[in-house]
């Protein structure tokens, strides 16, 4: 950033000296002039005033004296007792950069830099930062390290990032030493060091910035480098939070939320993620959205909702977009304040810019606006391909749909859908475990095995699937794939019964029928008593 005003020469503190220096300038001292203009900025001796400070600046500028150029030019930058104009800015830091003046080099250096009141030109930037640099301004120095390191201007040459870093961080420039402790950390043109790493943070942690506090804490948080400590985390968080730096808001937020280093305060958590949104935290916009939609610590809002994650997902924030995009294919309003509307082909679009970002239950969800032709042309291959893609990040959900849709190809997709139901079944997935319970019971593009169709069968009916209950006690009807055995037929089939499967009524009584007498009083025992977990 650029240089403040430059201090006047001499010690201004006191009226008389005001007199004394006023008295001087209206002589035409140019030194005396730059020091009444220094005195009008800050109130030293006499009210502030920056057009009068402005006027004696000038009178000294046009003198020639670099100090004065440089701080007309601050003046100007900053449209302080003038109207803000970067190009008049850059008229007097030239001439003060002219006659050598760092400070003055540096703010000419970042004026071409950012292109204020001239064209972007990186090499001019360079230039004079070089300059200023020489001189051993710290802050263009840090500024050289960085157009090294990103190859602005020059060749990009870590080595010579970290020499220009090292200078201004042994100065104490703390931009400086966090940038250098970050190439420490990752390697980037020196050996990598966790302790230099530690320690230049530190240093500038220590010195108030923020990014080397939020750096400190989140190393603390995680036991990165250094024994994990929740309270020096919450500590280094609250120093930069308190600051403004979004990202230490959001998580010191997280940290109130879940009571961890601190006492769980939702008032205090909600606190900090406001302070985090309002700054434009992507993640805290879609925290304060999730709040809104589900009334968590505020009232139930699902307008306020779409507004956070709105915000969040034109920002490409992919659980925003992926949110937003569930709030409006649902319509959600009811009992809430705000409805919203639904729009099948808004959520898709979001669904969209969420899935192209890997956001797997996007992907899941977008499959399904595919293959129902739900906000989009119905396509089966489409929706395929974005199954595939959840599938392959281990989504269940995703894997058995893809089993199902290659069980539709007519072209010999039967070994592919075996292999994507047994990914699915194996993580729990119910109706997984049913595909493939009948395909073992049927044969259907597989050898036929009734042990294996049992073992499926009875995965999936302890999670409750009707039709794997009823098949399961058609097996121990049967004795197909397992002994026969009456009480367990009796049970299952009553449980396929009672969820309405046609025909298990009737099977049900059969295999009743069947049941030895002491079948019969441990069936009468089971259901005087709950069953346990997993078991008819």
């Amino acid at each position: 950033m650029p240089h403040p005003v430059a201090p006047a020469r001499p010690d201004s503190r006191h009226t008389a000296e005001f007199l004394r220096v006023k008295a001087l300038a209206e002589r035409g001292v140019a030194s005396a002039q730059h020091s009444l203009g220094y005195m009008y900025v800050n109130g030293q001796g006499v009210p502030q005033n920056f057009e009068l400070a402005v006027a004696w600046y000038r009178l000294a500028a046009t003198a020639g004296l670099e100090q004065a150029q440089y701080n007309l030019g601050v003046m100007y930058q900053k449209g302080q007792g003038v109207g803000q104009d970067f190009q008049q800015a850059l008229v007097w830091y030239q001439r003060a950069a002219e006659q050598d003046y760092a400070a003055a080099q540096y703010n000419l250096g970042w004026l071409y830099a950012k292109g204020q009141g001239v064209a972007v030109d990186v090499h001019q930037a360079m230039h004079w930062f070089s300059q200023a640099a020489s001189q051993g301004d710290p802050g263009a120095q840090n500024n050289l390290g960085m157009m090294y390191e990103n190859g602005k201007g020059v060749p990009q040459d870590f080595k010579q990032a970290i020499a220009w870093y090292r200078k201004a961080a042994e100065q104490g420039y703390a931009r400086a030493q966090f940038n250098l402790g970050l190439r420490y950390a990752n390697g980037q043109g020196v050996q990598h060091d966790s302790g230099q790493a530690l320690s230049w943070f530190r240093k500038a942690a220590e010195q108030g910035y923020a990014a080397a506090q939020f750096n400190l804490a989140l190393r603390y948080e995680q036991g990165e480098d250094v024994a994990a400590d929740i309270g020096k985390a919450v500590s280094w968080y609250r120093k930069a939070a308190e600051q403004g730096h979004a990202s230490s808001q959001f998580n010191l937020g997280l940290l109130f939320d879940q009571g961890q280093g601190v006492d769980r305060d939702e008032a205090a958590a909600l606190g900090w993620f406001r302070k985090a949104a309002d700054q434009g935290h992507a993640g805290a916009q879609d925290n304060l959205g999730l709040r809104h939609e589900y009334g968590q610590g505020v009232e139930r809002n699902v307008a306020r909702a779409a507004h956070w994650y709105r915000k969040a997902a034109v920002q490409g924030f992919a659980s925003a977009q992926y949110h937003l995009g569930q709030l409006i294919d649902s319509g959600q309003g009811g009992d809430s304040i705000g409805a919203v509307h639904p729009d099948c082909e808004q959520a898709a679009s979001w669904y969209r810019k969420a899935a192209e970002q890997g956001h797997l239950r996007a992907q899941f969800d977008l499959g399904l606006c595919y293959e129902s032709g739900t906000g989009v042309e119905q396509d089966m291959g489409a929706a395929l391909a974005w199954y595939l893609r959840a599938a392959e990040q281990n989504y269940a959900a995703a894997q058995y749909k893809v089993g199902v849709l290659f069980d539709l190809d007519d072209s010999g997709g039967a070994d592919q859908a075996y292999d994507w139901y047994r990914k699915a079944a194996e993580q729990g997935h119910t109706l997984a475990q049913f595909a493939l319970g009948l395909r073992h019971d049927t044969g259907q593009g597989v050898a036929r095995d009734y042990a294996a169709a049992h073992g499926w069968y009875l995965a999936a009916a302890r999670q409750g699937h009707a039709r794997a209950q009823f098949n399961l006690g058609l097996m121990y009807l049967s004795g197909q794939g397992v002994a026969s055995d009456a009480l367990a037929a009796t049970m299952w089939l009553q449980r396929a019964a009672h969820a309405g499967v046609a025909g298990a009524e009737r099977y049900a009584s059969v295999a009743s029928a069947r049941m030895s007498e002491w079948q019969r009083a441990r069936y009468q025992r089971e259901q005087q008593q709950p069953a346990a977990p997993g078991h008819p």
